[in-house]
């Protein structure tokens, strides 16, 4: 005698089995949902709001009037947004063109066995990175200051420079000053950088060189730099990046000012001062969208010129 399936039995295994797969399913993004909604509040929603706030004049939170692209075709006849650019650009180029060989040169010499002490050396070039901008920038103030700065001392008895020189207050010296700074400040942090991938070479293409013949300069070319190239490629990109992001630097230096002649005027600050001292936060976002964009250009042709996109390709 045969019996009849339970209908309802079988519909609750196949509820339960459906509520199961579809449990999995959702599981992940379950999971993953305090983020995203995190990242959509803190994230998303502010870059809309600045891009959408680009598009108004405004002279307060409150008070704020459309006016399209006017905001972006006024920056590109701004007088002082062009010396921002301008001296944010010279920035970036002499903070590059010195900080990476500087650092590339002494993460090769500190990863030298033979060198004594060389973890402590690693330790005190890379050690000011860790006490920030702000005390660097008031420690550096002191160090220019003209007949008793350390550095006018320094210079005066090696190459006779002139006690009286003053740093922050020549316009032609400002710029110097601050390179000059963030190269203290910052080529440690890229050594860091380079000796990890200094240590991450295999000694045995060194030793294939060597016996092919290779001189030192050889095997630098050949070896060293094909082996650490994602690196620098790495440390130059975020370099140029920090660069255009200078602000606190020249503002503790200078004194909460662009500078005399606007000699230290960078595009952050020029956003700062538009922003929050002339009350303009639709001009100020205009400015910041206009960096982005500049920023992410030239990030874009570095990796090109480099060949980084070649070897994702490849």
């Amino acid at each position: 005698m045969t019996t009849r399936p339970n209908s309802s039995s079988s519909t609750h295994s196949l509820h339960s089995s459906r509520g199961y797969h579809l449990q999995q399913k959702m599981a992940p993004y379950l999971f993953i949902s305090p983020f995203l909604l995190l990242f959509a509040v803190f994230g998303v929603w502010p870059i809309v709001k600045s891009l959408v706030l680009s598009m108004y004049a405004t002279s307060g939170p409150k008070d704020s009037v459309f006016v399209g692209t006017q905001n972006y075709r006024y920056l590109l006849a701004d007088a002082d947004f062009h010396t921002a650019v301008k001296n944010t650009v010279v920035f970036a180029f002499w903070s590059v063109v010195l900080q990476l060989p500087l650092a590339l040169g002494l993460a090769m010499l500190l990863s030298r066995r033979w060198v004594r002490g060389r973890n402590l050396f690693r330790l005190a070039v890379f050690s000011p990175y860790l006490v920030g901008q702000v005390f660097v920038g008031v420690l550096f103030s002191v160090l220019f200051i003209p007949q008793y700065g350390l550095l006018n001392q320094g210079l005066h008895a090696t190459v006779g420079l002139p006690l009286d020189t003053k740093w922050l207050a020549d316009p032609a010296l400002v710029m110097p000053a601050l390179v000059l700074t963030a190269l203290w400040l910052y080529t440690g942090l890229h050594m860091i950088y380079l000796l990890a991938a200094l240590q991450a070479v295999e000694r045995e293409l060194y030793e294939a060189a060597q016996v092919d013949g290779a001189n030192a300069t050889q095997q630098f070319w050949a070896v060293t730099v094909p082996a650490i190239r994602p690196t620098l490629i790495y440390v130059l990109i975020m370099s140029t990046i920090g660069s255009f992001q200078l602000f606190e630097l020249p503002y503790i230096m200078l004194n909460n000012t662009p500078g005399p002649n606007n000699s230290g005027l960078t595009i952050v600050m020029y956003l700062y001062q538009t922003g929050f001292v002339t009350g303009d936060l639709g001009y100020a976002s205009a400015v910041g969208w206009t960096l982005a964009l500049g920023v992410l250009l030239i990030s874009l042709v570095q990796l090109r010129l480099t060949g980084a996109w070649k070897a994702r390709e490849a």
